[in-house]
C-alpha cells in the first residue's frame, strides 16, 4: 500500500514537473515570438526609411517640375488678365459706375 501511494505522489510530482516545464517553454516561445515581431518590424521600418531617402530626390525633382509648370500658368493667365485690364479696364470702370449710379 505504501508503495502505491509512493508511485502516485511520485507520479503527481512527475506530471507538475512536466506541467512546469510545459509553462516555462510556452512563455520562452511567447517571449521569443515578440522579439522576433519587434525585430521584423525594425527591419521593415528601416527599409522604408532608406526607400524614402533613395526615393526623395527624384519626387522632389517631380513636385519642382509641376510647381514650375503651375508657375508658367499662373504667369500666363496673370500677363493675359493684366492686358485685359489694361485695354478695358477705363470702359469697365464706367460700365460699373453707369450701373451702379442708374440703379
Amino acid at each position: 500500500m505504501q508503495n502505491m501511494i509512493r508511485e502516485i505522489v511520485d507520479m503527481d510530482r512527475k506530471a507538475r514537473e512536466i506541467t512546469d516545464a510545459a509553462q516555462q517553454e510556452k512563455l520562452h516561445s511567447e517571449k521569443e515570438v515578440a522579439e522576433k515581431r519587434e525585430q521584423i518590424r525594425e527591419e521593415y521600418l528601416k527599409k522604408a526609411r532608406e526607400r524614402i531617402a533613395l526615393n526623395e530626390p527624384q519626387e522632389r525633382e517631380a513636385a519642382e517640375k509641376v510647381w514650375q509648370t503651375v508657375q508658367a500658368r499662373q504667369s500666363e493667365i496673370s500677363a493675359k488678365l493684366d492686358a485685359q485690364f489694361a485695354e478695358n479696364g477705363e470702359r469697365w470702370a464706367a460700365e460699373l459706375a453707369r450701373r451702379v449710379l442708374e440703379g
